[in-house]
C-alpha cells in the first residue's frame, strides 16, 4: 500500500448492488415496470427492465472478479479464446467490504483513504432500457434511491459519499426527486452523460433552471459517471448491434458510443450553456469516462465558440474562453491508463480528482498507488489531486 503521509479522497469508488436494489421500493403501480433480477434455472442471475432482458453488463449480485484484474483478464482471453467474461468471477471475491458500509470503512482504513465518493456498478447503465417511457425511469430511480439510503446511505459518517441517480428526462419530477434527496442528506447527485433531457432540449436549457438552482444553492456536485448512451440510430447504420452487451460491442462502439463521446457533448452543452456565469456554485465531475479527451473538447468548444458568433445563445454568450470556463467549474477523474500528467499540464493540478475505480477489474488494486501517475509533480499539487481538490468539492476540512 502506498504510504503518502495523509488519507486521501478516492473520488471513484464502487459498490455491488443488491438483487432487489430496484424492486424493494418499486411503488405498486410499477411493480411490472420494475428493474428486477431473478435466478434462472442454472442459477444464474437474470435482469429485466419491465418486460425487457437487461443485457448491458453481466450482472455481479453475488460473485465477481478482483480489483485491478483485467490485464491479466485480457491476455487469458488471448491465450485462451473461448474464454468469457464472466468465467473469472468467483464468489471469493465478492467481499462484504463491497455491499455493506461499515465493511467497507474497514477495508478503505486499511488502504490509507479517508474519504470515497461510492457509486453504483450496474444502476447507471439502466436509463437507456426506459427512457421512452418517462414514468417508469422515474419509478425505478426512487426505488434505487430509496434502497441506497438503506443499505448504504447518502453519506455514511461523513466518508462515504454516495450520489443518488437523478434524470432530467421530466423536468417535474426531476425537481420532484431532487427536493427529496437533498432533504435526505444528499451530498452529491449523479446524471448519466448525455446533452439532451427528454423534451427536445438541451440539458443547460433555461428551461431546466429550477432544478440546477437547487443544487447551485446547496452547493451539491455533480457527477457524470460513464454511463449506457447507445447512439442506437448510429450503430444501426454502422451495421453494429444496438443492444451488445458492453463486453462484446464492437471497436467502433467503444471509440464512438461508450465513453468520448457522450462526455464530450455533456461538457459541451453545460458549457456552450452558460452554466457557470448562471449558477457559479455549481460544479461538474467527469468519474470514470477518461481523459484523452479533454485536450481536444477545449481546443475544440474554443475554436467553435467564435465560428458560431452570429448563432443561438439561449442563455447568453459565455464571457471569456470556454477552456478557462472549464477549469472553474470542471473537474476529471482520469483512467489509471491516462497520461495524467498530461491532463494536470492542460487542466491544472485543481482540475484534477484521484479515482481508482476499486473493487473492479479494470480499476486500481491498491488505490493509493494513483499517485504514482503523478509522480513528477511536485508534492503540493499530489498531494491536491490525492484529497484536497474532492475536500473543496465537499466542503471538508
Amino acid at each position: 500500500m502506498a504510504d503518502l503521509g495523509y488519507r486521501t479522497f478516492d473520488a471513484d469508488n464502487h459498490y455491488y448492488e443488491a438483487p432487489d436494489c430496484f424492486s424493494r421500493h418499486i411503488e405498486s403501480r410499477y411493480r411490472e415496470q420494475a428493474i428486477s433480477a431473478r435466478r434462472s434455472a442454472d442459477g444464474e442471475w437474470q435482469v429485466t427492465v419491465g418486460d425487457r432482458p437487461y443485457n448491458f453488463m453481466h450482472v455481479k449480485f453475488d460473485k465477481t472478479n478482483a480489483p485491478g484484474s483485467l490485464y491479466e483478464m485480457l491476455k487469458a482471453k488471448r491465450d485462451n479464446p473461448e474464454l468469457g467474461w464472466g468465467d473469472s468471477y468467483t464468489a471469493e471475491n465478492m467481499l462484504a467490504a463491497y455491499q455493506q458500509p461499515d465493511a467497507r470503512l474497514e477495508l478503505l482504513d486499511r488502504q490509507g483513504v479517508d474519504w470515497a465518493i461510492l457509486l453504483p456498478t450496474f444502476g447507471v447503465s439502466v436509463e437507456e432500457y426506459m427512457v421512452d417511457d418517462v414514468d417508469q425511469t422515474y419509478a425505478n430511480l426512487r426505488a434505487f434511491n430509496r434502497w441506497l439510503e438503506d443499505d448504504w446511505g447518502f453519506a455514511h459518517r461523513d466518508r462515504l459519499f454516495a450520489p443518488p441517480l437523478l434524470s432530467l428526462l421530466h423536468r417535474e419530477q426531476a425537481i420532484a426527486e431532487l427536493d427529496r434527496v437533498l432533504a435526505a442528506g444528499a451530498r452529491i447527485v449523479h446524471l448519466r452523460p448525455c446533452p439532451w433531457g427528454g423534451e427536445g432540449r438541451s440539458i443547460a436549457d433555461p428551461y431546466y433552471d429550477p432544478f440546477w438552482a437547487r443544487l447551485n444553492e446547496a452547493r451539491i456536485p455533480v457527477a457524470f459517471h460513464i454511463s449506457d448512451l447507445r447512439y442506437g440510430d448510429l450503430a444501426v447504420r454502422m451495421g453494429d448491434d444496438p443492444v451488445a452487451n458492453v463486453r462484446e460491442m464492437s471497436a467502433f462502439q467503444w471509440a464512438f458510443h461508450h465513453g468520448d463521446r457522450p462526455i464530450m457533448e455533456t461538457f459541451g452543452a453545460l458549457l456552450y450553456g452558460n452554466m457557470h456565469a448562471r449558477f457559479p456554485n455549481l460544479n461538474f465531475l467527469s468519474i470514470e469516462n477518461g481523459s484523452d479527451w479533454v485536450h481536444y473538447l477545449l481546443t475544440l468548444l474554443d475554436k467553435k465558440k467564435g465560428m458560431a458568433r452570429y448563432g443561438p445563445w439561449p442563455a447568453g454568450r459565455p464571457a471569456g474562453r470556454i477552456s478557462e470556463i472549464f477549469k472553474q467549474c470542471c473537474f476529471v477523474s482520469p483512467y489509471p491508463e491516462d497520461d495524467v500528467e498530461a491532463l494536470v499540464e492542460r487542466i491544472g493540478a485543481t482540475g484534477v480528482l484521484f479515482g481508482s475505480d476499486h473493487p473492479h477489474p479494470e480499476g486500481l488494486a491498491d488505490p493509493n498507488s494513483f499517485v504514482e501517475l503523478i509522480a513528477n509533480r511536485s508534492e503540493h499539487e499530489q498531494q491536491q489531486i490525492m484529497r484536497d481538490n474532492a475536500l473543496a468539492l465537499f466542503e471538508l476540512n
